[in-house]
């Protein structure tokens, strides 16, 4: 199983990104696709999470309104468009599968990627 992360970089606050992850060797349908975010000198905290179907979303409270999670099960590829982004944004944004329908908890994920860095500047 392999999960890729693109999109990240330097942004300054109040503009937008657009994060892809692109995953192989998974049955990718069947799988809760999630986003993790972990800033410096922090845990590694939930973003959101979207069920293989797409019908249950959930968000952390500290991005709704701004961030949308997406997926596109034929192209095995979930996405995470930031809006509206702010300093306390920053952190290195990690994707990952679950086998468990409502996965929020990081032990619920089986399977992550190398993350890719997301800097905000003020």
């Amino acid at each position: 199983v392999q999960l890729v992360e693109s999109g990240g970089g330097l942004v300054q606050a109040g503009g937008s990104l657009n994060l892809s992850c692109a995953a192989s060797g998974l049955t990718f349908s069947s799988y809760t696709m999630g986003w993790f975010r972990q800033a410096p000198g922090k845990e590694r905290e939930f973003v959101v999470a979207r069920s293989w179907s797409g019908i249950n979303t959930d968000y952390a409270d500290s991005v709704k309104g701004r961030f949308t999670i997406s997926r596109d099960n034929a192209k095995k590829m979930v996405y995470l468009q930031m809006n509206s982004l702010k300093p306390e944004d920053t952190a290195v944004y990690y994707c990952a599968a679950s086998a468990i329908l409502y996965a929020h908890r990081q032990s619920e994920y089986g399977y992550w990627g190398q993350g890719t860095q997301v800097t905000v500047s003020s």
